[in-house]
This record gives structure tokens, C-alpha cells and sequence, in this order.
């Protein structure tokens, strides 16, 4: 950690001044300080976030709120040092090796990506990370199965609620056979997500079909060729697809068929419903560990990562209205949050 000292010290001439005004000795007269009187700690704290859009800018603003609350404030006593990969794994190793070379205190890693390359960076420099967004750690080797850390890191997981999610989707589209989902190959998140929907569709009579892309640039052909295929999309929090994301809704709208989105801000900017997560509170969950971490409190390495628990239903009745689809006004009326427009960021 590293402290401010505040060190009063006395010259011979300054003493010998005080000696001479007080007629030889006193009790009173000041004596040079023997140590240093600590003002209190501050912190430099590295945030590598792997993208840029509205769940993981959310678990961001809710990490530093979660410091702020347990007392390390930006601005007072804590210096944020931040970098945005923009879906980049090249640019989040550089992020997290140039972190690394500054010596901060904690490095808070957002999405799997930078969640991988922070611990990689951190293994020789005795630098912990705490993660936010990361849908499986496990998969990704950040903890083992019981939820302990492999190394020097522990932090917050956004497993999706695929049982919810499906849910919804059956009681939206009672009539609706085929569900796709678009991914990235190389996102663990996403390979261990769909493994899951492939799981657990057929005990709602759904068949999910999926395509692989490895760039920002597949996702357009991707979102062309599946709309052909079936009856809605799902949108996964895969940070290469969020990226595209209204190159998906531009596709689908087209065909006239849904796409509902894993947390509220792909709600907001054009699908029509999510049962998702609040990811302001994730971050804040996240903050308060890395709080307990910096003020030595706890250690990284001994703390079970955590996941958010509750999923909440999110609708846009614009988007819904878009593409011709009616909704049950009795099921719109249960959502925690209802959106009449489209917001794009």
C-alpha cells in the first residue's frame, strides 16, 4: 500500500532559539518527531475493462461505488487508473502488463478476457485482481469447483439465468420451436453458456441453433443466415456480439422476429425483453471485495468468488412494436422495468 507520512522536524538553530527564550529548559518546548505520523492510506487501482458497452460500463460505475461506500473515494484517497481493451485480447495483455509496470495496488478486471490477462500479468508481482462479469471462472481457470481461487483473484460472477430466460421466451412465444444464439468461439463465457442452453432447451420443446463467429465483422452474415432459421434470437452478454448488437437487431427486425437480450441495457437498446441481472450491483459487490482486499482485510486468494443470484424481467414494448409482436399486457405489467423507447448507445 502506499502511505502519505507527514514528518515535523526541528533544525539545531530552531532549538537551540526555543532553549534560549525560555531561559534554559522547559517541559513544554517541542521535540523533534522520533517517526513518522501516518495521514492514512491511498491507493492506486487499475480497472481493465475488456469492451465498451452498458452491462460491463455498469459493473464499472458499481465497482467504485462499492469503494466508495467502504471509504476509498476517487478524488480522497484512491487514483483510478483505467483502459478499455475494445474487444481486443492483444490490447487487454498490453492494458494489463503496463498495469502491472505502475505498481498499482489492485487491479479490477471486467469480462473474462481482461479477467485472464490480468491474472497472467499478476502472477509474478504479487498484485491482486478482483474480476466482475465473468459467466463461468471456472471455465476460464480463475477458481476451482468449489469456488475457491486458483491464484491471487477472486471476484463476481454474471452467470446468466438461462432456466428464467427460457421461461420467458416459452411464455412469450407459446408456438416458437427454434431459438439462435450467435457467440464467439473463443469466449469461454459464451462456449460454456451455449452448452448450457443446448442442456436445458428441450424441457421447454425449444431447439436452440447456434453460430460460431471469431470477429465483429462474422456477425452480420451470422445474424442473415440465422434469421432464415428460426423463430427469435437470444442475445448472450459475449462481448464481441454485444458490440454488434444492432447489426443483429437490424437483421432480425427485418425478418420480423425477436430478440431478447440478457441484461436491461440490450433491453433498452432494441430487444424486446431480458430476464437479467443488475450489473450496477454486481460492480458493487465487486468493490466491496476489493475494498476488503486493499485494507488488508481479506486476501484475494482466500475468497469464494461470488455470484449474482436474482434475475429480473426487462420488456421493451417499442421493440416489441417494431416487428408486429403483441404482448400480453398482464405479463408487461410484472416486469421490474418497462421501456416505451429505443435507446442506442
Amino acid at each position: 500500500m502506499k502511505k502519505r507520512f507527514v514528518a515535523l522536524m526541528l533544525t539545531s538553530m530552531m532549538a537551540m532559539s526555543l532553549l534560549a527564550g525560555c531561559g534554559g529548559s522547559s517541559s513544554n518546548e517541542t521535540k523533534p518527531a522520533d517517526s513518522q505520523e501516518a495521514e492514512g492510506d491511498s491507493y492506486v487501482v487499475g480497472i481493465s475493462q475488456f469492451a465498451e458497452h452498458g452491462s460491463l460500463d455498469n459493473c464499472r460505475i458499481g465497482f467504485l461505488e462499492g469503494l466508495a461506500e467502504a471509504g476509498i473515494e476517487e478524488g480522497k484517497n484512491l487514483e483510478v487508473i483505467f483502459d478499455n481493451a475494445q474487444a481486443d485480447t492483444g490490447a487487454a495483455a498490453t492494458i494489463a502488463s503496463n498495469m502491472v509496470s505502475k505498481k498499482v495496488d489492485l487491479i479490477c478486471a471486467i469480462a473474462t478476457p481482461s479477467a485472464a490477462a490480468a491474472y497472467n500479468a499478476c502472477m509474478e508481482a504479487d498484485i491482486p485482481v478482483v474480476y466482475s462479469a465473468i459467466s463461468d471462472p471456472v471455465a476460464a481457470g480463475l477458481a476451482k469447483e468449489d469456488g475457491t481461487s486458483t491464484g491471487n483473484i477472486t471476484g463476481t460472477s454474471d452467470v446468466l439465468p438461462v432456466k428464467a430466460q427460457l421461461e420467458m421466451i416459452r411464455a412469450m412465444m407459446p408456438e416458437a420451436s427454434k431459438i439462435g444464439i450467435i457467440y464467439t468461439t473463443s469466449e469461454e463465457n459464451s462456449i460454456s453458456t451455449i452448452a448450457t442452453y443446448k442442456e436445458m432447451a428441450a424441457a421447454y420443446n425449444f431447439e436452440i441453433v447456434d453460430a460460431g463467429i471469431s470477429a465483429t465483422s462474422e456477425v452480420e452474415m451470422a445474424a442473415a443466415d440465422l434469421v432464415t432459421k428460426v423463430d427469435c434470437i437470444c442475445n448472450l452478454t459475449d462481448n464481441t456480439v454485444v458490440q454488434a448488437l444492432q447489426v443483429v437487431l437490424a437483421k432480425a427486425n427485418d425478418a420480423k422476429i425477436p430478440v431478447f437480450g440478457s441484461e436491461v441495457e440490450q433491453v433498452k437498446n432494441g430487444c424486446v425483453a431480458s430476464m437479467g441481472i443488475d450489473y450496477v450491483a454486481l460492480g458493487k459487490v465487486t468493490g466491496e471485495m476489493a475494498a476488503k482486499v486493499l485494507k488488508g482485510e481479506s486476501k484475494a486468494s482466500d475468497m469464494k468468488f461470488e455470484t449474482a443470484e436474482e434475475a429480473e424481467l426487462y420488456i421493451n414494448t417499442a421493440a416489441a412494436e417494431k416487428i408486429g409482436m403483441i404482448l400480453d399486457e398482464e405479463y408487461v405489467a410484472g416486469a421490474a422495468e418497462s421501456f416505451s423507447e429505443i435507446t442506442v448507445d
